[in-house]
């Protein structure tokens, strides 16, 4: 039996009322009792939160983990075995910030998640949808629009078409351990051949995505950008909309009747208007990220005042992946830091349909994270990397920057 008190845990979680210092109980990587009072086992590892924030491991809706390079091409062309093994330290770099679940929306295979699952890595808690859906000419295409060249079948996208081929390739994905569907529904920044606005794939294509996943008990996650293609989208199944940085008062309308999500990715556009020399953004690429950039924080504001549930992705490709805790701090521009946090956590554990993740709560997996001080009077302690840090994943200490 593995236990762990945590003494004097001022709790920071959505659905956890604030209260005074406590003492968290986690037994087996499972949140026991929660209780000022507990008694302690003499066997347990102590550790002392006085005067810290303990938060719910952070959660990360829209990652890639095997988004090596911001080249499409260069990332499926790279050897399976080498792109995993950067991966792998992507991951491990991701659980030391305080993420302990991540959902990879483009990536991922099941030889990886079960070197993790056996513990042979340090990563979060690996969700992954496989290889993204994207129609010939669409996002995911990788095929650069002055080179002849067939489509592909790759690790992070696929291109298929046709109501057939993408039953088919939902199976298929199913088959190999994802817990949900990516469908690339809108042209995207860093494609070469795609415009943003226009949307991908047929109804009739998207309809059957999701009614496979529905029957899955799962859900399909679009990349969507434009009004049209969020309707598009919501209106023939799809359950999150990650990006939306074009949403307006129509489509949040629409996302609202359907009980949609909404996953922003603001760091990604934000990273890549500062760094786009270095990381290789192409003129193309340059130019659509201005246009979705200052419209993103705007996105979330509609979003809330249509009551849609906002969660939290980073989408950082290449060497961009050191800005993910940005995102929290561009959410928290917008909504504050409570409501950050809760993206982060709680949203994002509903849209993963995991309701033992994301809270500390009895009877959730115990993933937390100790901050070095008030997180609410300080909130920089979050997303500054320089502030240490101490992550815990069911109920382990993986990480612990702050030497408890």
């Amino acid at each position: 039996m593995e236990l762990l008190a945590i003494t004097n845990a001022r709790i920071v979680s959505a659905g956890t009322p604030a209260a005074d210092p406590t003492t968290i109980l986690a037994v087996d990587g499972e949140i026991a009792n929660i209780d000022a009072n507990a008694e302690i086992p003499a066997a347990a590892r102590v550790v002392d939160a006085a005067g810290r924030s303990v938060l719910p491991g952070l959660t990360d809706a829209h990652c890639h983990a095997y988004g090596i390079s911001m080249s499409l091409e260069e990332i499926e062309h790279s050897p399976l075995s080498y792109v995993a093994l950067k991966a792998a330290h992507r991951l491990g770099r991701a659980l030391r910030r305080g993420f302990t679940t991540i959902r990879d929306v483009a990536g991922g295979d099941a030889g990886l998640a079960r070197a993790i699952r056996e513990g042979l890595l340090p990563t979060p808690r690996y969700l992954y949808t496989g290889a993204a859906l994207s129609q010939t000419g669409g996002h995911g295409d990788g095929r650069h629009p002055d080179y002849d060249a067939d489509a592909h079948c790759g690790c992070s996208t696929t291109v298929v078409d046709g109501v057939d081929q993408v039953l088919r390739t939902v199976r298929e994905n199913f088959r190999r351990g994802a817990t949900a569907i990516k469908l690339l529904t809108s042209g995207g920044v860093i494609s070469e051949s795609d415009p943003l606005k226009m949307p991908q794939y047929s109804a009739e294509e998207v309809r059957a995505a999701t009614y496979e996943a529905d029957r899955r008990g799962s859900y399909v996650a679009a990349h969507a950008y434009s009004p049209e293609a969020i309707i598009h989208s919501v209106s023939n199944g799809v359950r999150t909309i990650e990006h939306g940085n074009l949403l307006d008062q129509v489509s949040a309308e629409v996302m609202a009747a359907a009980h949609a999500y909404l996953v922003p990715t603001l760091i990604a556009y934000d990273a890549m208007d500062r760094r786009g020399d270095q990381v290789g953004l192409t003129k193309f690429g340059r130019h659509k990220n201005s246009a979705v950039l200052m419209q993103g924080k705007d996105a979330i504001r509609i979003a809330r005042a249509h009551g849609i549930p906002i969660g939290f992705g980073s989408d950082l490709m290449g060497d961009l992946e050191d800005e993910q805790l940005g995102g929290l701090r561009l959410q928290a521009e917008v909504e504050g830091v409570e409501r950050a946090i809760e993206a982060a956590t709680m949203t994002n554990a509903e849209i993963f349909q995991r309701p033992d993740l994301g809270r500390v709560q009895r009877g959730c997996v115990a993933d937390l994270l100790i901050l070095d001080g008030d997180v609410l009077a300080t909130p920089d302690i979050l997303w500054e990397e320089s502030h240490p840090r101490t992550v815990i994943q069911a109920g382990r200490v993986v990480h612990d920057g702050l030497r408890v």
